[in-house]
Protein backbone atom coordinates (compact mmCIF):
# COMPACT_ATOMS: atom_id res chain seq x y z
CA UNK A 1 0.00 0.00 0.00
CA UNK A 2 2.44 2.67 1.04
CA UNK A 3 4.76 1.63 -2.49
CA UNK A 4 1.54 2.48 -4.44
CA UNK A 5 1.37 5.75 -3.01
CA UNK A 6 4.76 6.40 -3.55
CA UNK A 7 4.66 5.49 -6.82
CA UNK A 8 1.53 7.50 -7.52
CA UNK A 9 3.41 10.46 -6.04
CA UNK A 10 6.30 10.19 -7.58
CA UNK A 11 4.33 9.97 -10.86
CA UNK A 12 2.57 13.24 -9.99
CA UNK A 13 5.75 14.84 -9.54
CA UNK A 14 6.95 13.52 -12.76
CA UNK A 15 3.63 14.72 -14.70
CA UNK A 16 4.02 17.98 -13.04
CA UNK A 17 7.45 18.52 -14.32
CA UNK A 18 6.94 17.35 -17.55
CA UNK A 19 3.93 19.78 -18.08
CA UNK A 20 5.56 22.72 -16.72
CA UNK A 21 9.17 22.18 -19.21
CA UNK A 22 7.03 23.37 -22.12
CA UNK A 23 6.33 27.00 -20.10
CA UNK A 24 9.26 29.57 -20.15
CA UNK A 25 9.09 32.03 -17.52
CA UNK A 26 10.41 35.31 -18.45
CA UNK A 27 10.78 39.09 -17.27
CA UNK A 28 8.44 41.52 -18.92
CA UNK A 29 8.27 45.09 -18.40
CA UNK A 30 10.05 48.18 -19.83
CA UNK A 31 12.60 50.72 -18.09
CA UNK A 32 10.47 54.02 -19.05
CA UNK A 33 7.89 53.43 -16.85
CA UNK A 34 9.83 50.75 -14.59
CA UNK A 35 13.52 51.97 -13.74
CA UNK A 36 14.34 48.85 -12.26
CA UNK A 37 13.90 47.27 -15.65
CA UNK A 38 16.77 49.10 -16.97
CA UNK A 39 20.45 48.73 -17.97
CA UNK A 40 21.64 47.64 -14.36
CA UNK A 41 18.73 45.31 -13.71
CA UNK A 42 16.64 44.84 -9.93
CA UNK A 43 15.11 41.69 -9.96
CA UNK A 44 11.59 41.46 -8.64
CA UNK A 45 9.20 38.78 -9.11
CA UNK A 46 6.10 41.63 -10.10
CA UNK A 47 7.96 41.52 -13.38
CA UNK A 48 8.16 37.73 -13.92
CA UNK A 49 5.16 36.55 -16.65
CA UNK A 50 4.48 32.84 -17.59
CA UNK A 51 5.22 32.96 -21.45
CA UNK A 52 2.47 30.20 -21.72
CA UNK A 53 -0.36 32.37 -20.96
CA UNK A 54 0.20 34.97 -23.50
CA UNK A 55 0.35 35.28 -27.23
CA UNK A 56 2.87 36.84 -29.90
CA UNK A 57 2.35 40.85 -30.14
CA UNK A 58 0.22 41.54 -32.83
CA UNK A 59 2.67 42.23 -35.70
CA UNK A 60 4.05 38.57 -35.37
CA UNK A 61 0.83 36.79 -35.33
CA UNK A 62 0.67 36.27 -39.13
CA UNK A 63 4.34 34.81 -38.60
CA UNK A 64 3.52 32.39 -35.36
CA UNK A 65 0.35 30.68 -35.84
CA UNK A 66 1.06 28.38 -32.99
CA UNK A 67 1.90 31.50 -30.78
CA UNK A 68 4.15 29.49 -28.23
CA UNK A 69 6.71 31.51 -26.67
CA UNK A 70 9.82 29.93 -27.42
CA UNK A 71 12.62 31.86 -25.10
CA UNK A 72 12.81 35.26 -23.32
CA UNK A 73 14.43 38.77 -25.03
CA UNK A 74 16.01 42.14 -24.01
CA UNK A 75 15.35 45.05 -26.67
CA UNK A 76 17.68 47.68 -26.81
CA UNK A 77 15.97 50.81 -28.34
CA UNK A 78 17.02 54.47 -29.18
CA UNK A 79 14.92 56.40 -26.52
CA UNK A 80 14.20 60.04 -27.14
CA UNK A 81 15.23 61.07 -23.90
CA UNK A 82 18.28 60.30 -24.91
CA UNK A 83 19.16 57.40 -22.86
CA UNK A 84 18.51 53.88 -24.10
CA UNK A 85 15.22 52.16 -23.45
CA UNK A 86 15.26 48.49 -22.64
CA UNK A 87 12.29 46.26 -22.96
CA UNK A 88 11.96 42.71 -21.79
CA UNK A 89 9.71 39.97 -23.12
CA UNK A 90 8.76 36.95 -23.81
CA UNK A 91 10.54 35.77 -27.74
CA UNK A 92 8.54 34.16 -30.79
CA UNK A 93 10.11 32.84 -33.05
CA UNK A 94 12.95 30.64 -34.23
CA UNK A 95 15.54 31.53 -31.46
CA UNK A 96 18.90 30.38 -34.22
CA UNK A 97 17.31 33.20 -36.52
CA UNK A 98 16.16 35.93 -34.36
CA UNK A 99 15.70 38.27 -37.49
CA UNK A 100 11.85 38.14 -37.25
CA UNK A 101 10.94 37.63 -33.70
CA UNK A 102 12.87 40.53 -32.87
CA UNK A 103 11.63 43.00 -35.00
CA UNK A 104 10.37 45.98 -34.85
CA UNK A 105 6.75 47.20 -34.40
CA UNK A 106 5.71 48.77 -37.85
CA UNK A 107 3.36 50.91 -35.96
CA UNK A 108 6.13 52.73 -34.25
CA UNK A 109 8.17 53.77 -37.34
CA UNK A 110 10.49 56.22 -35.28
CA UNK A 111 11.59 53.97 -33.00
CA UNK A 112 15.33 52.72 -33.70
CA UNK A 113 16.22 49.18 -32.50
CA UNK A 114 19.93 48.97 -31.50
CA UNK A 115 19.65 45.83 -30.31
CA UNK A 116 17.82 42.51 -29.42
CA UNK A 117 19.09 39.62 -27.07
CA UNK A 118 17.15 36.05 -26.90
CA UNK A 119 17.77 33.53 -24.36
CA UNK A 120 16.19 29.97 -23.85
CA UNK A 121 16.06 29.77 -20.00
CA UNK A 122 13.47 30.85 -17.76
CA UNK A 123 14.10 34.51 -16.16
CA UNK A 124 17.41 34.84 -18.58
CA UNK A 125 16.32 38.03 -19.72
CA UNK A 126 17.28 39.53 -16.29
CA UNK A 127 20.26 39.15 -14.28
CA UNK A 128 21.62 35.23 -13.28
CA UNK A 129 20.07 33.52 -10.29
CA UNK A 130 20.63 29.90 -9.12
CA UNK A 131 17.73 29.56 -7.16
CA UNK A 132 16.41 27.60 -9.88
CA UNK A 133 19.13 25.40 -10.50
CA UNK A 134 18.96 24.69 -6.42
CA UNK A 135 14.95 24.35 -6.29
CA UNK A 136 15.83 21.40 -9.24
CA UNK A 137 18.44 20.42 -7.15
CA UNK A 138 16.58 19.87 -3.73
CA UNK A 139 13.40 18.48 -5.67
CA UNK A 140 15.42 15.46 -6.93
CA UNK A 141 16.74 14.67 -4.04
CA UNK A 142 13.82 14.73 -2.11
CA UNK A 143 12.03 12.53 -4.62
CA UNK A 144 14.81 10.08 -4.44
CA UNK A 145 14.54 9.88 -0.75
CA UNK A 146 10.78 9.39 -1.03
CA UNK A 147 11.59 6.25 -3.64
CA UNK A 148 14.25 4.71 -1.31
Amino acid sequence: MVSAVKCGLALAVMISLACSAYAIKCYQCESLTTPKCGLKFEEDDTLLIDCARIGPPRYLQNFFPLRNATGCMKKTLESVVGHPQIVRSCYFGDVSNIQTGCQSDPSLPFVKQLGCDVCTKDECNGSTSIAPIAGAVLLFFGVARMLA
